[in-house]
């Protein structure tokens, strides 16, 4: 038996997790076969159970490579930003907009919800930590009224998260996303302190 080198046993893993990715956005899970996809990514069975366990373990792994990468893009919007609050607007604004995306709309919104039962614990509590930083910091900016920020950034999340669902899974996802970004900037005048 050839044992493989730690170099050959990641390839494995960022090959299955590429052609996955592509395979899931393209096709969308239900539709992807096991057997389909170890053959475009030319490896085995064997190979996609070794590293993910299952078809399942496949697309959680693929929703946190999103994820991770749909962080990286709100932190650069809320840090490039020519304040705070425009920062915040805009990272809100951002989230309902990528809901647009096909990749993310068809893996993240709607495949992860129907396979996975949604979005994991962990990765919903990092969102909630990040927002409430940004938030506490407005408060003690005195640009946001005071309140727990673990509870606004909790009712924020679950907000922008069902508004991402809603616009993902409408006919006519320009409408809807325009009407989720009205409703937005309405539910975030609310939060500003009064001057």
């Amino acid at each position: 038996m050839v044992r493989r080198t730690r170099a050959e046993t990641e390839e494995t893993r960022v090959t299955l997790l590429a052609t996955a990715r592509q395979v899931f956005g393209e096709r969308g899970y239900a539709d992807t076969s096991m057997d389909d996809l170890t053959a475009q990514a030319k490896l085995t069975r064997g190979a996609l159970y070794h590293h993910f366990g299952d078809k399942k373990g496949l697309l959680a792994a693929v929703v946190e490579q999103i994820d991770a990468e749909t962080d990286q893009r709100l932190h650069a919007i809320s840090d490039t930003a020519e304040d705070a609050w425009e920062g915040f607007r805009n990272r809100c604004r951002a989230y309902l907009e990528m809901a647009q995306e096909p990749e993310i709309q068809r893996i993240v919104l709607r495949d992860t919800r129907a396979v996975l039962g949604g979005a994991s614990p962990e990765s919903q509590r990092h969102c909630i930590q990040s927002m409430q930083r940004l938030l506490d910091n407005l408060m003690r900016q005195g640009v946001v009224d005071e309140a727990d920020p673990q509870a606004l950034a909790s009712l924020i999340y679950g907000s922008l998260a069902e508004a991402a669902f809603w616009i993902a899974d409408g006919e006519d996802g320009n409408t809807r996303l325009a009407q989720g970004i009205t409703a937005l900037e309405l539910l975030l005048r609310g939060l500003l302190a009064k001057r």
